[in-house]
């Protein structure tokens, strides 16, 4: 089944459920996709042994939509490219408002091993965390990955003031109440470590997966070196700040707290 954008509506700022809530479905699989013919049905067929997929065609120009459909997924299209962000928040509205209790999200171009989907629900079914992510070892990445992911996830660890080890996988789960109560505001790939910090500032807790490490020769990333390392930046610094005023916040509350327990003072 094809479902057009003009069907499926979101809020920039936080996922509206219209009020539903878990109908038990479980977890369903939302895969983001642009001009990924030469794999998708690959992907798609794959992760459908184990869990039921969206297909979220963001503006593909090849045949990504019709692949991913004959291999008997839902797709929902947007007209045109709108990032890789938009694209799950797409899917994100759609799993909440379908009734769905969480979402495992997948690149659509092979770099994720379906068979690594069992260790993935495991640790969120075991209460791992609101958000698992799949760890994947940098040594093995083609230059200059190998040495721009490892820094990311130092940038991101500096800013959060949490351990992060991948902050940039694609491949992850995310609980239900996690994605109600998020507040998303990137539209390409720098809404991944927006994730993070969404998880951290509403104190729910993180998991991390080893999962393979699969770069296919031949294939093109759709990250573009200069412009979503820009991007990534100026959201690390962006987080440092949401941080550090947060925590100016919740210093000051204390700070009134303890006043407040001294009761009233006399001034001699």
């Amino acid at each position: 089944m094809v479902i057009s954008m003009d069907d499926v509506t979101h809020k920039a700022d936080t996922l509206s459920t219209g009020g539903k809530t878990s109908n038990g479905l479980g977890l369903l699989a939302v895969i983001p996709a642009r001009n990924e013919a030469p794999t998708i049905a690959a992907v798609v067929s794959g992760v459908m042994s184990k869990l039921p997929v969206l297909v979220i065609d963001d503006g593909s120009q090849d045949e990504t939509a019709d692949l991913a459909r004959e291999a008997g997924t839902t797709v929902i299209s947007h007209g045109t490219n709108r990032g890789k962000g938009a694209a799950l928040l797409t899917g994100f509205a759609w799993a909440l408002d379908n009734g769905y209790d969480a979402v495992v999200t997948l690149d659509a171009d092979g770099q994720h091993a379906a068979e690594d989907l069992d260790d993935m629900v495991h640790a969120y079914r075991a209460g791992a965390g609101d958000l698992i992510i799949g760890e994947r070892t940098f040594s093995v990445m083609p230059f200059p990955r190998w040495l721009s992911q490892p820094i990311g996830a130092w940038l991101m660890t500096l800013a959060l003031g949490v351990s992060v080890t991948d902050c940039q996988s694609g491949f992850r789960v995310l609980s239900r109440r996690l994605m109600e109560r998020m507040r998303l505001t990137a539209r390409g790939y720098e809404m991944e470590v927006e994730m993070i910090w969404e998880a951290v500032r509403l104190g729910y807790s993180i998991g991390w997966v080893p999962i393979q490490t699969i770069y296919l020769p031949g294939r093109r990333s759709g990250f573009h070196p200069l412009k979503d390392t820009l991007r990534f930046v100026r959201m690390t610094w962006h987080i440092w700040r949401s941080r550090r005023r947060l925590q100016d916040v919740q210093e000051t509350e204390t700070v009134e707290e303890d006043d407040a327990c001294l009761g009233p003072r006399t001034i001699s």
